[in-house]
């Protein structure tokens, strides 16, 4: 079946609930990038989700954007914090991705307090974003993040202003610590009372990388075997509202793909439980000890 959509919050786009993570292109040359968004094209997939700080990635989308723009909500993020650096790096964007203006431009991994007091306060990223949008550039925004505390800040930022997505973490094992579940509730349920759009990553994380010499194309290591990745998959696909953000990895792709294009049933708790075990899987954030990138 196809790879089912939903409203992306307010903003009036049903998007697929896969959104591609363009980080997977950021290291890749052009010809291997086109087969990838091939990939996006076959599979229906209409939202990619790419950021300045994603490598080349911007570079590799520009090319298709001249023919394929109407098929896709494009969606970019900004790590600046102050606001001439933020329009620098948007304009910047635009050229790369050889667009006019983007759907969405989200403050990208908004999560500690200091970024939060310069980012939202005077002469602050978000006071060019608007500006941006009152000029055309950009239609909505966004803000993202990682971490334990992410779901507790983007509630404090969508009290400072109406943001139109949001995007954090969400796995059975960051789920199952009781602090940041209760803290994503809350997010979810407030994003589903202001119809703000819910994005989550790292839904196939294994865990962080352990030191050993295996190549990397993300910065924690995925689960690989199609079955717990399809269980993963359906894991966040069954709660309905739910957006999914591809790995960085792009062998994890047609996988993903092929998992999202199923009817997707909440894999019961023992059988999540049997792949902790067997696959080793950690949560990526945990409080004090691993709580950043």
């Amino acid at each position: 079946m196809p790879i089912p959509t939903q409203p992306f919050g307010r903003t009036g786009h049903e998007s697929t609930r896969i959104l591609f993570g363009a980080a997977a292109l950021g290291g890749m040359r052009q010809e291997k990038a086109d087969a990838v968004l091939e990939q996006l094209l076959e599979a229906g997939i209409n939202h990619i989700d790419t950021a300045a700080s994603y490598g080349d990635a911007e570079l590799r989308i520009g090319p298709w954007m001249r023919e394929h723009r109407k098929h896709f909500f494009l969606a970019t993020k900004t790590g600046d914090r102050e606001k001439a650096a933020a329009r620098e790096s948007l304009h910047r964007s635009l050229e790369r991705l050889q667009v006019d203006a983007v759907d969405l431009i989200q403050l990208h991994n908004l999560v500690t307090d200091h970024d939060w007091e310069k980012a939202l306060g005077p002469d602050g990223v978000l006071e060019a974003l608007v500006e941006a949008r009152d000029e055309g550039l950009v239609r909505f925004i966004g803000v993202t993040g990682h971490g334990t505390r992410v779901a507790a800040m983007h509630l404090r930022s969508l009290d400072r202003f109406s943001f139109d997505s949001v995007l954090f973490p969400y796995n059975y094992t960051m789920m199952a610590q009781p602090e940041y579940a209760a803290d994503v509730e809350a997010l979810i349920s407030r994003c589903e009372e202001d119809s703000v759009a819910l994005q989550t990553i790292k839904s196939v994380a294994r865990r962080r990388w352990n030191g050993d010499e295996t190549r990397r194309f993300s910065w924690y290591e995925p689960l690989l075997d199609p079955e717990p990745v399809r269980r993963a998959v359906h894991y966040v696909l069954a709660r309905e509202g739910l957006f999914l953000n591809t790995s960085s990895d792009a062998r994890l792709l047609p996988t993903t793909l092929a998992a999202a294009a199923e009817e997707p049933v909440a894999p019961p708790p023992e059988h999540l439980e049997a792949d902790i075990t067997r696959y080793e899987i950690q949560p990526l954030f945990t409080p004090g000890a691993h709580d950043s990138i």
